[in-house]
């Protein structure tokens, strides 16, 4: 199970045009993802709870598809401190701190139980963070990144914002989101510099023997949820 350090996040500079053109192209309607967030919720609630893990429901084909994922999870913050002029998008981002992330970079299980695993991973299993307790579950915002399948690309083709990257050069291997780029305000060489380096290879390593993969992902999040609704 893979894991990644940077927080899977749409940027908070992102502007509403880019919100809607996405929403248009969005695989998953509005009451899918309120589905499978409910899944990631159900699956770190049940582990506090000692009951057995969530069994899963008729599930419409969509969500039984085995399917990429990585799940990250944040916890709100105290807000007293910060500025009640900011905007909406800046405000929750600064009122919130990672909590877990981890994901299957490749569909080894289909999507709703793909999430319910990574939701548990996360919670419990990210080796940065102690484990969420249960004072903290309410408090949890669960974000979803739903992958494509991996595909070769040449440097050249790789656009930020669009695509996630896999670096692979012998048994390692390095993975970036497709948000992590625009968050950073990276250009192209250095979103391929720094998924080598999150493989532990020389920034140029895509340059050279380095296999390159790319993805692209579907992300949304409770607050996305919540707003649309």
């Amino acid at each position: 199970m893979s894991r990644l350090s940077e927080k899977p996040a749409e940027s908070p500079l992102a502007g509403e045009g880019a919100r809607d053109a996405a929403a248009l192209s969005a695989e998953f309607s509005l009451e899918q993802r309120r589905i499978l967030l409910r899944v990631a919720h159900d699956a770190i609630l049940s582990f506090l709870e000692r009951r057995p893990f969530p069994v899963a429901p008729p599930f419409p084909p969509g969500l039984s598809e085995p399917r990429g994922v990585f799940t990250t999870l944040y916890l709100s913050t105290d807000e007293d401190d910060l500025p009640g002029d900011l905007p909406l998008e800046l405000h929750r981002e600064l009122h919130r701190e990672l909590r877990g992330c981890v994901g299957y970079p490749v569909p080894i299980a289909p999507l709703y139980r793909a999430v319910a695993e990574t939701a548990r991973a996360a919670a419990f299993g990210d080796s940065r963070f102690l484990p969420v307790t249960k004072e903290e579950a309410p408090k949890l915002e669960v974000s979803l990144s739903v992958l494509s399948l991996l595909f070769p690309i040449h440097p050249d083709a790789v656009e930020v914002g669009r695509h996630g990257l896999v670096v692979v050069e012998g048994n390692r291997r390095g993975l970036l989101l497709p948000q992590v780029p625009v968050e950073h305000g990276w250009n192209r060489e250095t979103f391929l510099e720094q998924t080598c380096r999150k493989a532990a290879l020389p920034l140029d390593a895509w340059r050279k023997a380095a296999t390159l993969e790319a993805f692209t992902a579907e992300v949304f999040s409770d607050a996305d949820v919540e707003v649309s609704g």
